[in-house]
């Protein structure tokens, strides 16, 4: 199966830079030893999209109004008109234009939203599905202030991550509700887990050496269950590495000249 299509197609002359996103985060960088980047699933959701990145440094302030005129926009570079990318309409809503019409293929859909695992004090991102196999203009970025006070957008900080994702085969998941006893090899192989996760524990709390040494257990990043009983398909990734967008079509042309 050929990977589903995205195609950015720019509104302005300059929009904002667009980057595959990026497995580390500033505060995953500060915790003990890196602990952080021991949650594959974690480095991996960081990393399974592309960022939009903020052209210039700006200030917003809500002083807690439902009005537009009650969110406050001062950009360091006053010759940089602020409603490019961002603007507001109220409620506390900080809205931002992406500068591209995002197209993609059929069946596939943009999940717009922040960037994963990137923590902002005092304003939260909202996520958005867009319809863009078919849809010919562009979304835009909504953030909501969490409460009245000022946040800070830096240049080159990430105000949208895209990703895509299957437009309808959700619709067809059937959830089924059962009872772990019901699966005797699922029921051994998670008290195996449990047992073994208790011990190595206990282990690095009293300082045992081949448990420091080890650090975590490692049987999510190695694809297989404690007793073997289970292993990872080969679709199984411990990181993640997206292209970078490009001008060039498959057929190595411009995409400029199609």
């Amino acid at each position: 199966m050929n990977p589903p299509r995205l195609d950015c197609v720019a509104l302005i002359a300059s929009p904002p830079a667009l980057v595959s996103g990026a497995s580390d985060r500033e505060w995953m960088n500060k915790t003990e030893d890196r602990f952080a980047y021991r949650c594959t699933p974690m480095t991996m959701a960081n990393a399974s999209g592309w960022d939009l990145l903020n052209p210039t440094a700006f200030t917003a302030e809500w002083n807690g109004g439902d009005h537009a005129d009650d969110i406050r926009l001062t950009s360091d570079d006053p010759a940089l008109p602020l409603d490019r990318p961002a603007s507001v309409f109220g409620h506390g809503v900080l809205t931002f234009h992406p500068g591209y019409v995002f197209q993609t293929s059929p069946g596939w859909v943009t999940w717009a939203r922040g960037t994963p695992n990137r923590i902002k004090d005092g304003i939260q991102p909202l996520d958005g599905l867009v319809e863009t196999s078919w849809l010919p203009f562009s979304f835009t970025m909504n953030w909501r202030f969490t409460r009245p006070g000022k946040v800070r957008f830096e240049a080159g900080e990430p105000f949208c991550f895209v990703t895509l994702y299957p437009s309808v085969a959700i619709e067809g998941v059937q959830p089924y509700r059962r009872d772990l006893a019901d699966d005797p090899k699922l029921h051994r192989e998670y008290v195996e887990w449990h047992r073994g996760r208790h011990l190595f524990n206990e282990a690095l709390g009293r300082g045992d050496p081949e448990a420091v040494a080890q650090k975590w257990l490692k049987h999510y990043l190695n694809g297989v269950s404690p007793t073997g009983a289970y292993t990872a398909d080969e679709d199984h990734r411990i990181k993640r590495r997206l292209l970078e967008p490009t001008a060039k079509t498959p057929d190595g042309s411009d995409s400029e000249n199609r």
